[in-house]
């Protein structure tokens, strides 16, 4: 498989033109590609220093075979592909001067390229995600007492401040940035719709988020405050979640789990999840002595 066999353009449109059925055809395998892309399609593939995304689409026998997109982040995004496929990408893209900050991919796909990025472009590379990807089977969900509920406007504020909680448990410090910046609708929750899990007295108590693109919906994140954990309102709100999905003819349903949190694991098992792939993230520095 030779470089060239890449196409590679700053035009999201016609990327989409000619790779969206491909994305598409594999909505749960594909859903951070799709988030990922509508994202930069819907605000603009430009970032605030002037800079492009990038698309790319590798072809063969008049098929699309695979994707990337680099957005001006600097986040690098591929869909699976071989350690042959991956190594000619990495030496495509090095003969461009490019620079990501990381990649992410299945867990195949993201070590690949990071060895192969190593090579070609020098940059020393530290894994630091990784993640299990679940599909909603048969849905099974649990009975606690309460009901679930679309949050409105004036529930504003907690949602607000449960999504800081939620990035502060798990480290993302750039969404903690750009909400306390008040830039709200650039940060990942602002395209998000909301659900309440709540107790009979009507008090909330647990929230489930949910992005939809290409029939494909995705449940991320889940978040219950740690003084109310282990009383399954996080299985409760992630059922009602996904039920709404569902009637509102969702094609697929997915979410995304710590490998490390056997408890969140095996709640999303019983309500019906199935585990599809896993993916992971590796970080690149440039000029910098390899990382252990």
């Amino acid at each position: 498989m030779t470089p060239d066999s890449w196409h590679l353009t700053h035009d999201v449109d016609d990327f989409l033109a000619r790779a969206g059925d491909f994305l598409r055809s594999r909505p749960a395998l594909h859903n951070t590609p799709l988030t990922d892309i509508e994202k930069l399609r819907a605000h603009g593939p430009t970032g605030p220093d002037g800079e492009s995304a990038l698309f790319g689409r590798l072809e063969s026998e008049g098929r699309v075979r695979a994707i990337l997109y680099l957005t001006p982040r600097g986040r690098l995004g591929l869909t699976p592909l071989s350690p042959e496929r991956t190594d000619a990408l990495a030496a495509r893209l090095g003969s461009l001067g490019l620079s990501p900050a990381h990649v992410i991919a299945d867990l195949g796909t993201a070590g690949a390229f990071a060895e192969s990025w190593q090579r070609h472009a020098g940059a020393a590379s530290r894994p630091f995600w990784r993640t299990h990807l679940y599909r909603l089977g048969t849905l099974t969900p649990p009975r606690p007492e309460g009901r679930g509920r679309v949050v409105d406007g004036g529930d504003r504020d907690q949602v607000v401040r449960w999504c800081r909680e939620f990035c502060a448990d798990v480290g993302e410090q750039s969404s903690i940035d750009l909400i306390d910046a008040g830039a709200w609708d650039e940060s990942r929750f602002g395209d998000r719709h909301f659900i309440f899990w709540e107790t009979p007295d009507g008090t909330p108590v647990s929230m489930a988020t949910t992005s939809l693109v290409g029939g494909m919906v995705r449940v991320d994140p889940v978040y219950t405050p740690a003084r109310l954990r282990g009383r399954g309102y996080a299985g409760a709100v992630t059922a009602e979640a996904s039920r709404a999905a569902l009637a509102a003819g969702a094609t697929d349903v997915v979410l995304f789990t710590d490998p490390d949190n056997p408890t969140s694991n095996a709640l999303y098992r019983r309500i019906g999840y199935v585990h599809v792939a896993d993916f992971a993230g590796h970080a690149f520095s440039y000029g910098a002595p390899q990382a252990g």
